[in-house]
C-alpha cells in the first residue's frame, strides 16, 4: 500500500501583502519550520509585542533598519528555536523564515540600504548584543560599591546611559509579567500559593556567591525558584496566602 502524502499547500497569517503558506514543492528550505507555529501563538497573545513596549528607543527612526520589536522578536524566536548564542545570528540573519517570524517586509533582505547587508534581512550579533546590554547603569557614589551591593544592584535607582540609545524599563517588564500571569486565569482565583524551592547549579572555579554543598560534594550556586500552586496554604506556615484584588497585585 502506497503512502498518501498531502500535496496541497495550506496557509497562515499573511505578512503584510505577502502570502505565508506551507508547500511541498522545494525552494528555500529551512529546518525551523516549527517557527511558523510560534508566530501564530504570538499573533494571538502578543507577548513579544508587549515585551518590546518595555524598551525606550532613542535612536533616530530615519537612520535605523531594525525596530526594537524586530530585534526583540529575533532574539526571542532564536532562543525558542534553540539558538542561544548571539554568534548564531551571523548565519540566522540570512534565514528568510526567521525574517517572516520577525515580520520583516522583505524577508529576503534585498531592500537593505548597504550593499554588504543585502540578502541579510535581520540584525547581526553585534546589534543584538547592544540590545541586551541595555543602556542603564546604577547610581552610586565612588568607592561605595562593594561585593555585597552587587546582589541588590537591581533594586537601586537606574539612570540612562547617554552612550546607549535603547533602554529597558525593568519595572515595566515586571508589570507585564504580572499582567500576563493574571490573564492566564479564566477568572480570579480565590487564593494563590507560592512554592519556594532551591535548585543547586554546579560551578567551577572561584565564582562569586558559590559555596560548598556537603550533601552532593560539589561547589554550587543556590538559586531560588517560585512555583504557583492551587492549595490554600503553605504547609507549616499557618497563614494562607490569599489572592488579593487584581489592582493590588498590579501595584
Amino acid at each position: 500500500m502506497t503512502t498518501e502524502c498531502k500535496q496541497e499547500p495550506f496557509g497562515f497569517h499573511a505578512l503584510f501583502q505577502r502570502e505565508v503558506r506551507v508547500g511541498f514543492d522545494g525552494g528555500n528550505i529551512s529546518s525551523d519550520g516549527g517557527g511558523v507555529l510560534l508566530r501564530e501563538v504570538e499573533k494571538r497573545t502578543g507577548i513579544i509585542a508587549q515585551l518590546a513596549q518595555c524598551f525606550h528607543d532613542r535612536r533616530d527612526p530615519d537612520l535605523i533598519e531594525h525596530t526594537v520589536k524586530e530585534l526583540v522578536g529575533q532574539r526571542v524566536y532564536g532562543l525558542a528555536l534553540g539558538y542561544e548564542d548571539l554568534n548564531d545570528h551571523q548565519q540566522l540573519r540570512q534565514d528568510p523564515l526567521l525574517a517572516v517570524l520577525v515580520e520583516k517586509r522583505d524577508p529576503t533582505g534585498q531592500d537593505r540600504v548597504r550593499k554588504r547587508d543585502q540578502g541579510k534581512a535581520l540584525a547581526g550579533k553585534s546589534t543584538l548584543n547592544r540590545l541586551e546590554l541595555t543602556g542603564t547603569k546604577t547610581k552610586h557614589r565612588k568607592g561605595e560599591r562593594s561585593a555585597a551591593m552587587e546582589d541588590s544592584i537591581e533594586a537601586e535607582p537606574q539612570i540612562p546611559d547617554r552612550y546607549k540609545k535603547i533602554h529597558l524599563d525593568f519595572a515595566a517588564v515586571d508589570r507585564m509579567l504580572v499582567e500576563l500571569f493574571l490573564a492566564s486565569f479564566g477568572k480570579e482565583p480565590p487564593e494563590l500559593v507560592l512554592d519556594l524551592d532551591c535548585t543547586d547549579d554546579p560551578v567551577h572555579g572561584a565564582r562569586k556567591d558559590a559555596f560548598f554543598m556537603a550533601t552532593t560534594v560539589t561547589t554550587v550556586i543556590c538559586r531560588c525558584i517560585s512555583l504557583v500552586g492551587s492549595m490554600s496554604c503553605v504547609p507549616g506556615c499557618g497563614l494562607p496566602i490569599s489572592m488579593l484584588g487584581l489592582e493590588v497585585w498590579r501595584n
